[in-house]
């Protein structure tokens, strides 16, 4: 009996002193955290999306709070109306971004890249990608699994089952770039949403050269480089036998689409062209 009151003791006295160490360490070693950083996370979506550039939401508050000025802070899903929020509870003003939405570079659909085999394996294009070149001839095109679609937490984007390429509904696209990352054929991009959600862009990641191209796909960009002779602002680069549309210096004139000999120059909410019109 007494073998047992003096472990029960000895086992008590360690416990106690144990939790004596552990307080003062804690006291000791603690860091003090800026009670606006909370404030500041309080005004995000918390969704922990990365698209600002930071390791989730919390990181983001860090940099608001710690940051000098708000150059290059943004945060894609709350947009302006939580930017400003963050600027007024900071007092620090933010520079506007322009509004920006995902893009599907691939428009190899069915009808334009036909399937010349089946693939039988896990329905990942993660996994496609690592032991398959797909069911076309273009190794570059969109494998139509829906990697993008599981990543994206808006449903923002989803499969066209007729054609097999996404689409991405703008109005619900937060420009996180979840999708961007889950792509592994490098397919979808991040650009600029546009005066009234009117763009421009090669809808195209295919390097090959012009015949290779055009045989595996007949609206693969060629690389012929008419675009970029038409284009009066510079904004287009041939690269790797591709052509592609900085949308940083294009001023949406519209005039390079027309020159493009295989349509892979997709324009976007534009109004119908005037010789379009006349021909209805």
């Amino acid at each position: 009996m007494n073998l047992i009151l003096f472990s029960i003791i000895t086992l008590g006295g360690i416990a106690c002193i144990s939790a004596i160490i552990l307080y003062v360490a804690t006291q000791k070693f603690k860091v003090f955290e800026d009670p606006i950083i909370e404030e500041v996370e309080k005004l995000l979506p918390g969704v922990n999306c990365g698209g600002c550039g930071y390791a989730g939401c919390k990181n983001f508050a860090e940099t608001c709070v710690t940051s000098e000025t708000m150059e290059g802070l943004y945060c894609p899903v709350g947009g302006k109306n939580t930017m400003s929020a963050i600027s007024s509870l900071l007092g620090v003003e933010f520079a506007e971004m322009h509004p920006k939405v995902s893009v599907v570079r691939c428009n190899g659909t069915c009808s334009s890249r036909p399937r010349l085999n089946n693939y039988n394996g896990a329905s990942s294009c993660s996994i496609a990608t690592m032991t398959y070149g797909g069911e076309t001839n273009c190794s570059y095109g969109c494998l139509g699994y829906g990697d993008c679609v599981t990543a994206c937490q808006f449903g923002a984007i989803a499969v066209n089952p007729e054609t097999m390429i996404p689409e991405v509904d703008e109005d619900k696209c937060t420009s996180c770039g979840a999708c961007v990352k889950a792509c592994p054929k490098q397919i979808i991009e991040i650009r600029k949403k546009g005066h009234k959600s009117r763009r421009i862009y090669v809808c195209c990641v295919n390097e090959d050269k012009g015949g290779p191209a055009r045989r595996a796909c007949k609206v693969a960009c060629i690389g012929c480089g008419k675009c970029e002779k038409a284009c009066p602002f510079e904004a287009i680069n041939i690269t790797n036998n591709l052509a592609y549309i900085d949308d940083s210096k294009c001023r949406l004139c519209r005039k390079c689409a027309p020159e493009c000999p295989t349509n892979a120059i997709w324009e976007l909410n534009f109004p119908a062209r005037k010789e379009e019109n006349i021909s209805q």
